[in-house]
Protein backbone atom coordinates (compact mmCIF):
# COMPACT_ATOMS: atom_id res chain seq x y z
CA UNK A 1 0.00 0.00 0.00
CA UNK A 2 2.96 2.26 0.59
CA UNK A 3 4.22 1.69 -2.45
CA UNK A 4 0.96 2.52 -4.16
CA UNK A 5 1.02 6.20 -2.12
CA UNK A 6 4.35 6.78 -3.42
CA UNK A 7 3.29 6.37 -7.15
CA UNK A 8 0.40 8.34 -6.62
CA UNK A 9 2.43 11.43 -5.17
CA UNK A 10 5.12 11.14 -7.85
CA UNK A 11 2.58 10.80 -10.52
CA UNK A 12 0.85 14.30 -9.27
CA UNK A 13 3.69 15.89 -8.75
CA UNK A 14 5.11 15.08 -12.12
CA UNK A 15 1.75 15.92 -13.31
CA UNK A 16 2.06 19.30 -11.75
CA UNK A 17 5.63 19.72 -13.12
CA UNK A 18 5.50 18.64 -16.24
CA UNK A 19 1.82 19.28 -17.22
CA UNK A 20 1.38 22.36 -15.66
CA UNK A 21 4.60 24.96 -14.40
CA UNK A 22 7.08 23.27 -17.74
CA UNK A 23 4.22 24.83 -19.87
CA UNK A 24 3.69 27.87 -18.44
CA UNK A 25 7.48 29.10 -17.89
CA UNK A 26 7.81 27.92 -21.69
CA UNK A 27 5.04 30.27 -22.45
CA UNK A 28 5.93 33.25 -20.59
CA UNK A 29 9.53 32.85 -21.72
CA UNK A 30 7.80 32.93 -25.52
CA UNK A 31 5.78 35.85 -24.73
CA UNK A 32 8.96 37.82 -23.75
CA UNK A 33 11.54 37.00 -26.15
CA UNK A 34 9.53 36.37 -29.26
CA UNK A 35 6.07 38.02 -28.43
CA UNK A 36 5.35 38.64 -32.27
CA UNK A 37 5.65 34.77 -32.97
CA UNK A 38 4.70 33.43 -29.77
CA UNK A 39 0.95 34.72 -30.49
CA UNK A 40 1.08 33.11 -34.29
CA UNK A 41 0.33 35.01 -37.76
CA UNK A 42 -2.14 33.83 -40.39
CA UNK A 43 0.58 34.53 -43.36
CA UNK A 44 2.20 31.33 -42.56
CA UNK A 45 -0.68 29.16 -43.38
CA UNK A 46 -2.25 29.45 -47.15
CA UNK A 47 -4.95 31.36 -47.50
CA UNK A 48 -7.48 30.53 -50.88
CA UNK A 49 -7.59 32.93 -53.37
CA UNK A 50 -9.87 32.55 -56.39
CA UNK A 51 -9.99 35.75 -58.03
CA UNK A 52 -7.89 36.98 -61.15
CA UNK A 53 -6.61 40.08 -59.07
CA UNK A 54 -4.65 38.18 -56.58
CA UNK A 55 -1.88 35.90 -56.68
CA UNK A 56 -2.84 32.23 -56.32
CA UNK A 57 -1.44 30.13 -54.13
CA UNK A 58 -0.06 26.39 -54.50
CA UNK A 59 -3.11 23.66 -54.97
CA UNK A 60 -4.42 22.00 -51.89
CA UNK A 61 -5.45 18.86 -51.32
CA UNK A 62 -7.52 19.77 -48.24
CA UNK A 63 -9.09 22.57 -50.00
CA UNK A 64 -7.08 25.26 -47.41
CA UNK A 65 -8.37 23.89 -44.20
CA UNK A 66 -6.98 23.02 -41.36
CA UNK A 67 -8.16 20.51 -40.56
CA UNK A 68 -8.42 18.10 -43.10
CA UNK A 69 -4.93 19.36 -43.81
CA UNK A 70 -2.66 16.71 -45.47
CA UNK A 71 -1.54 15.74 -49.10
CA UNK A 72 -3.63 13.67 -51.55
CA UNK A 73 -1.02 10.94 -51.31
CA UNK A 74 -1.80 10.38 -54.70
CA UNK A 75 1.78 8.75 -55.87
CA UNK A 76 3.34 9.24 -59.14
CA UNK A 77 1.66 6.60 -61.43
CA UNK A 78 -2.05 7.89 -59.78
CA UNK A 79 -4.89 8.88 -62.76
CA UNK A 80 -6.29 10.94 -60.37
CA UNK A 81 -3.55 13.05 -59.94
CA UNK A 82 -2.88 13.07 -63.42
CA UNK A 83 -6.50 14.55 -63.94
CA UNK A 84 -5.99 16.60 -61.13
CA UNK A 85 -2.61 17.66 -63.04
CA UNK A 86 -3.59 18.32 -66.06
CA UNK A 87 -6.68 20.29 -65.23
CA UNK A 88 -4.76 22.69 -63.75
CA UNK A 89 -2.42 22.77 -66.51
CA UNK A 90 -5.18 23.48 -68.90
CA UNK A 91 -6.68 26.20 -66.93
CA UNK A 92 -2.99 28.01 -66.06
CA UNK A 93 -1.41 26.85 -69.49
CA UNK A 94 1.05 24.62 -70.55
CA UNK A 95 3.96 26.81 -69.26
CA UNK A 96 2.89 26.64 -65.63
CA UNK A 97 5.46 26.12 -62.92
CA UNK A 98 5.05 22.89 -61.17
CA UNK A 99 4.50 24.16 -57.79
CA UNK A 100 1.05 25.36 -59.31
CA UNK A 101 0.15 22.16 -60.66
CA UNK A 102 0.83 19.81 -58.02
CA UNK A 103 -0.23 20.82 -53.84
CA UNK A 104 2.24 21.12 -51.02
CA UNK A 105 2.65 17.98 -49.14
CA UNK A 106 0.31 19.73 -46.01
CA UNK A 107 -2.04 21.47 -48.50
CA UNK A 108 -1.47 24.80 -46.21
CA UNK A 109 2.45 26.01 -47.54
CA UNK A 110 1.87 29.74 -47.68
CA UNK A 111 4.96 30.25 -50.15
CA UNK A 112 5.23 29.66 -53.84
CA UNK A 113 8.25 30.04 -55.64
CA UNK A 114 9.69 33.41 -57.55
CA UNK A 115 8.82 31.68 -60.76
CA UNK A 116 5.66 30.74 -60.23
CA UNK A 117 4.57 34.51 -58.54
CA UNK A 118 6.20 36.00 -62.07
CA UNK A 119 4.07 33.56 -63.95
CA UNK A 120 0.83 34.95 -62.72
CA UNK A 121 1.73 39.08 -62.85
CA UNK A 122 0.18 39.70 -66.23
CA UNK A 123 -2.81 37.78 -65.27
CA UNK A 124 -2.69 40.11 -61.76
CA UNK A 125 -2.24 43.24 -64.20
CA UNK A 126 -4.60 43.02 -66.36
CA UNK A 127 -7.15 42.06 -63.74
CA UNK A 128 -6.47 45.08 -61.75
CA UNK A 129 -5.51 47.64 -65.00
CA UNK A 130 -2.23 48.77 -63.21
CA UNK A 131 1.04 48.07 -65.40
CA UNK A 132 3.04 45.24 -65.35
CA UNK A 133 6.17 46.24 -64.37
CA UNK A 134 4.90 47.78 -61.28
CA UNK A 135 3.29 44.33 -60.27
CA UNK A 136 6.46 42.66 -60.94
CA UNK A 137 8.43 45.27 -59.03
CA UNK A 138 5.95 44.31 -56.17
CA UNK A 139 6.58 40.72 -56.49
CA UNK A 140 10.18 41.26 -56.64
CA UNK A 141 9.93 43.09 -52.95
CA UNK A 142 7.89 40.12 -51.26
CA UNK A 143 10.76 37.74 -52.78
CA UNK A 144 12.07 36.15 -49.56
CA UNK A 145 15.79 34.54 -49.55
CA UNK A 146 16.63 30.93 -48.60
CA UNK A 147 16.19 30.70 -44.40
CA UNK A 148 20.16 31.42 -43.32
CA UNK A 149 21.22 32.18 -46.33
CA UNK A 150 21.29 28.44 -47.55
CA UNK A 151 18.32 26.37 -46.32
CA UNK A 152 15.69 26.06 -48.91
CA UNK A 153 14.93 28.13 -51.82
CA UNK A 154 13.74 31.59 -52.92
CA UNK A 155 9.87 31.94 -51.89
CA UNK A 156 7.27 34.72 -52.17
CA UNK A 157 4.48 34.69 -49.63
CA UNK A 158 1.30 34.76 -51.07
CA UNK A 159 -0.98 36.10 -48.32
CA UNK A 160 1.64 38.67 -47.65
CA UNK A 161 2.04 39.79 -51.25
CA UNK A 162 -2.09 39.61 -52.19
CA UNK A 163 -2.10 42.43 -48.50
CA UNK A 164 0.62 44.83 -50.22
CA UNK A 165 -1.78 44.45 -53.68
CA UNK A 166 -4.92 45.48 -52.07
CA UNK A 167 -2.56 48.54 -50.66
CA UNK A 168 -1.21 49.56 -53.81
CA UNK A 169 -4.35 50.03 -55.02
Amino acid sequence: MKLLFQSLRLTLVFTFLTGLLYPLFVTGVAQLAFHDKANGTPSLLAQKFTSPKYFWPRPSAGDFGTVPSGASNFGPTSAALRKAVQERRDKLGANAPADLLYASGSGLDPHISPEAARFQIARVAAARGVGAEKIAALVEKFVEPPQLGFLGEPRVNVLLLNLALDRLN
